[in-house]
């Protein structure tokens, strides 16, 4: 796949875990495509249990031909589905992991 297919790939990636529903309470997922930024989002909002439910399932950009996974709250991990959609596994970082040199130096 060519990467400036990523974005497609990221969006049809997110467009799919928008298609389900939570198993309970009254919430939504959208989706937020900023495709100037490269910025791509799942949010998840609405009530469950009396409670306000409220904020990212999922959080990628796109930079420096890479998939970036700033957030990754899919219960497997989204991964696997941006390598089946033809993402480079190398061209993948989970930017939620700690960098070795980063938490090292602490």
């Amino acid at each position: 796949m060519d990467k400036k297919d990523y974005q497609q790939a990221v969006k049809n990636v997110i467009s799919l875990y928008a298609k389900f529903r939570p198993s309970h309470g009254n919430i939504r997922l959208d989706t937020v495509f900023d495709d100037v930024q490269g910025h791509y989002a799942l949010m998840q909002v609405g009530w469950d249990r009396g409670r306000r439910i409220r904020g990212n399932l999922v959080y990628m950009v796109l930079e420096n031909e890479k998939v970036i996974v700033e957030y990754d709250g899919i219960e497997h991990g989204i991964s696997a589905d941006l390598i089946a959609q033809g993402v480079a596994e190398q061209d993948i970082v989970l930017a939620f992991l700690s960098e070795p040199n980063v938490a090292n130096a602490a």
